[in-house]
């Protein structure tokens, strides 16, 4: 049974755990359909561009989430440890202490990452720009700061595929753990 869903926003929870679950190619208008209770008049109605429209609704959808809940704390933050422990208690909850893929992280890895390049590539741009900034606020040599940066955003990725692949969100907290002790360390060096 279809359910009522007011606004194109709306949808958008559903199509990214069916983009997420199914990857963009396995994500037919039937699974589209199922994960979000609308027909596929609906789906056109709110995303006349079809799959690719509903797609970059999604990616634009978590870039808003991240700059929110990630970037802009650790942009903000006067002391960069704030901002480090807010990225990370909102990674662990976003992605579900593991349990939830990255879809931007595997988009990035296949045959999608083509049409989507421009918004896979400045997700993680300025992710690692804005905790490079957060370090280097916190006197971290640019050069180290970049490199970390980089570190622990490849660790948090890798993190959530190795939790998923062995079923084991105790590896991503801790994971997450390990990687706030190296920004802390590099912190208080400086």
């Amino acid at each position: 049974m279809a359910r009522l869903i007011a606004e194109r926003a709306d949808a958008l929870p559903g199509l990214a755990e069916a983009f997420r679950e199914h990857g963009y190619a396995g994500a037919s208008l039937s699974v589209i359909g199922t994960a979000t209770g609308l027909g596929r008049g609906s789906l056109y109605h709110f995303f006349p561009g079809g799959k690719r429209e509903m797609a970059e609704a999604v990616l634009a959808n978590i870039a808003a989430w991240f700059e929110t809940a990630v970037f802009a704390p650790l942009s903000e933050a006067e002391d960069p440890r704030t901002g480090i422990d807010a990225m990370m208690v909102a990674i662990d909850r976003y992605f579900q202490s593991g349990r939830r893929a990255c879809l931007i992280g595997a988009w990035g890895l296949g045959a999608t990452r083509n049409p989507f390049a421009a918004p896979i590539a400045g997700y993680f741009q300025r992710w690692i720009a804005v905790l490079k900034d957060a370090l280097q606020r916190g006197g971290v040599a640019e050069d180290h700061a970049t490199t970390l940066a980089q570190d622990v955003v490849g660790g948090i990725q890798g993190a959530i595929t190795l939790s998923r692949a062995l079923d084991d969100p105790g590896l991503f907290r801790a994971t997450l753990g390990r990687l706030t002790a190296r920004l802390y360390t590099a912190l208080a060096a400086a």
